[in-house]
């Protein structure tokens, strides 16, 4: 994986785990809101970098050529 997949795959381990904190431990509403406004929509945008940067077997070869193509 390049670095782009890296920190969008931590990226997206660290907003599931923390709406699955605000799920169990029930915190303050605050906590919660902010968790809905920051961590729902980094796990979607990290879960769609991380689906975006990986190549079928047939682009490998186009992307070493142009790598900008298809991002």
């Amino acid at each position: 994986m390049d670095r782009n997949g890296i920190i969008s795959s931590i990226v997206f381990i660290i907003s599931i785990i923390s709406i699955i904190y605000a799920l169990i431990f029930n915190p303050a509403n605050w906590i919660i809101i902010g968790i809905s406004i920051v961590g729902i929509p980094l796990s979607v945008l990290s879960l769609g970098l991380i689906i975006m940067a990986r190549a079928k077997k047939d682009e490998e070869e186009d992307r070493r050529r142009e790598p900008f193509i298809g991002y």
